[in-house]
């Protein structure tokens, strides 16, 4: 277990930093703090780091684009969070970019969450294609906000939907479309349920540090990394909070 974690905040998503800290003050035996945005004390070398991780095409494992206009647009972003948005980074990347900025405590003793308002992609060997990801593991442990949104696959009627609109109009229909029609278990942007839906990945960052295990299995734990936004509403935010093996050490 670590002796403190440190939470960072993503100043443009809704994500509560400080709401996360107190609740996994009440679970794990460790200081936790919260900082200001990690994105926001980095050098500008690594706007081209950033640009190096950039996914240009979902089915090349190859990534980055670090020509000058790029590297432009990475340094403003990071320097104005707000502009940022739309792109794919390897989270791999990404995390060994950032380790080496972590402010001086860089030992497994103290663990660096970042919240980050970039969605982030690990790419799949089995099937030849980047996978947008909600939490990258680690030193520092990455937390896409909208990757909570994006990664994990939606109700199947939002497709049917989807599709059935682009075939008789010829057209893609606007998200905020189909996410008034369709019924379902499903998180959107900005969603006010954010901050409670991240708490598992947090922990599983914890957890993973601890125990080297990367989410549990059981679909009713927090810890468990649905792949689906079904699985995802009924991991993080139903009961019971947590399978019995993650009870006796969380709970």
């Amino acid at each position: 277990m670590p002796e403190t974690v440190t939470i960072y905040r993503a100043p443009t998503t809704v994500a509560d930093a400080d709401a996360l800290a107190d609740w996994l003050r009440d679970r794990i035996d460790a200081e936790v703090r919260v900082r200001d945005r990690l994105l926001g004390r980095v050098d500008d070398g690594v706007a081209e780091e950033f640009a190096a991780a950039r996914v240009t095409d979902p089915h090349d494992p190859e990534t980055g684009n670090t020509m000058t206009g790029i590297v432009r647009y990475e340094e403003r972003a990071l320097s104005n969070p707000s502009r940022a948005g739309g792109i794919v980074y390897d989270g791999r990347d990404v995390q060994r970019s950032l380790n080496a900025h972590v402010p001086g405590e860089q030992s497994l003793d103290h663990l660096h969450i970042a919240l980050l308002d970039r969605a982030l992609g690990t790419w799949g060997d089995h099937d030849g294609r980047w996978h947008k990801r909600v939490a990258v593991l680690g030193q520092p442990t990455l937390v896409s906000v909208p990757g909570l949104y994006e990664a994990p696959a939606k109700p199947e009627a939002y497709y049917e939907a989807k599709s059935k609109h682009a075939l008789l109009t010829g057209d893609a229909p606007p998200r905020e479309v189909l996410e008034a029609e369709i019924e379902g278990d499903f998180l959107v942007a900005d969603d006010p349920r954010t901050t409670d839906a991240l708490k598992g990945y947090l922990l599983a960052a914890v957890d993973f540090l601890d125990t080297g295990s990367a989410f549990c299995d059981d679909e009713r734990c927090r810890l468990h990394d649905a792949h689906r936004q079904p699985g995802v509403v009924r991991a993080q935010l139903r009961d019971p909070t947590f399978c019995e093996a993650h009870a006796a050490r969380y709970d």
